[in-house]
């Protein structure tokens, strides 16, 4: 089956599918009641899946007093995708089964200055010996999802501007890498694949609204609505890190929070004779150093610790402003950005939505830091080709 093919499943397939896959094992009876559909559609769904290897009859059984009921459960291995975050610093690939979990993973030096035909050749390489090496057949792989950051035009599948990345802009990026690999690509923006990843992984099971911030060299949000991306007008929603903040320091939540900021602004306190243990690069990398802040803080650096507090306060507000606006239940924080000193972020984000969340008399948010913090693009972009071909949606808002 190709990406494609898979706009042919049924509505029925997809959602059976969807429940097993979180909630396995789980018998025939429990689905139509979960469902509403009937016995005999269930049947036709479940018997279809099993057929094409995804679902499996275990071995377990549940007793009501009649007939033991046989239980369900999904088949991983028998689909698998493949991930791509292509990145100025560095290119992410993974490989994961149905059910989302990382079967293998791999790096490649960044495509920021490179020539982009010789990234794609080098990518198309990677991934057969990533198969190779998890001796995976490609006939079980169904397709590639690729993200890319800057914005977005999904429809010609190249990047339209990137600030990073300003030697891509214009290439026909998902067709060079369709030709290179002979396998189907999804290209998306890493927010919007983090926050499918989520999903598919079954950690927000149940979530009406979800949000992921993904903090890498930009701050982004992926939105999904009862597991359905939104995607707005033209694919490109999200840029959170543009959105602009006032008061004392007023600037854009990139410009106050970002990796950026932070390094700027610990290279400014260090030149003035601030005491701290950080020390940061030679060149001014601003990554390595946000690394060597982040770093320090979690050790108990003062200095560090402030400035990490600084940006988490900041990224606080712009989520209390996502939270509120879209009526989350739950939002997760994902990225590079968040691999050391997370948890800091994490509680001030925590602490900022249960104190202001304006419905929090109807319901609460769930906040939390992704299972795949450093890499939840690349799994994300795994998921979001698998759930377009074992259980395709309705993307909200997509023309």
């Amino acid at each position: 089956m190709s990406v494609q093919a898979s706009r042919r499943s049924t509505p029925s397939r997809g959602r059976v599918l969807d429940l097993v896959r979180t909630r396995a094992p789980i018998s025939r009876v429990e689905l139509a009641e979960l469902t509403g559909l009937t016995q005999a559609a269930i049947s036709h769904a479940v018997r279809a899946l099993i057929d094409d290897g995804l679902l499996v009859e275990t071995d377990q059984r549940t007793y009501t007093g009649g007939k033991p009921r046989v239980l369900l459960s999904l088949n991983p291995r028998a689909r698998c995708g493949l991930g791509v975050q292509l990145g100025a610093d560095w290119i992410v690939l993974v490989l994961a089964d149905a059910a989302g979990a990382v079967v293998a993973r791999s790096r490649l030096r960044g495509a920021r200055d490179r020539d982009p035909a010789d990234v794609v050749a080098d990518i198309a390489t990677e991934l057969d010996l990533l198969l190779r090496a998890a001796a995976v057949s490609a006939s079980a792989v169904v397709g590639i999802g690729l993200v890319a950051p800057g914005a977005l035009d999904l429809a010609q599948g190249a990047i339209l501007a990137s600030r990073s990345m300003t030697r891509w802009q214009g290439y026909p990026l998902r067709d060079a890498l369709t030709r290179a690999t002979g396998l189907p690509v999804l290209l998306d923006n890493d927010a919007t694949a983090a926050a499918i990843g989520e999903y598919w992984s079954g950690r927000i099971a149940g979530s009406v609204a979800h949000c992921t911030l993904y903090m890498g060299a930009s701050i982004g949000a992926g939105i999904v609505i009862g597991g359905s991306v939104y995607r707005g007008a033209s694919s490109n929603t999200g840029p959170l890190g543009r959105m602009r903040l006032h008061g004392p320091d007023h600037g854009t939540v990139e410009d106050l929070a970002g990796p950026h900021a932070v390094a700027a602004r610990a290279r400014t306190a260090l030149d003035t004779g601030r005491p701290s243990t950080i020390r940061l690069s030679p060149d001014a990398d601003p990554f390595l150093d946000f690394t060597a802040v982040a770093t320090a803080a979690v050790h108990g650096d003062d200095l560090a610790h402030r400035l990490i507090e600084e940006s988490a306060n900041y990224l606080a507000d712009a989520a209390l402003t996502v939270a509120n606006l879209l009526d989350l239940d739950s939002l997760v924080l994902a990225g590079p950005s968040f691999t050391t000193a997370g948890a800091l972020y994490l509680r001030a984000v925590r602490d900022r939505i249960d104190a202001e969340f304006f419905p929090a008399a109807r319901h609460g948010v769930r906040v939390m830091l992704s299972g795949q913090v450093a890499d939840a693009a690349a799994v994300g972009a795994a998921a979001l080709v698998l759930q377009e071909e074992l259980a395709p949606r309705h993307l909200v808002g997509e023309l």
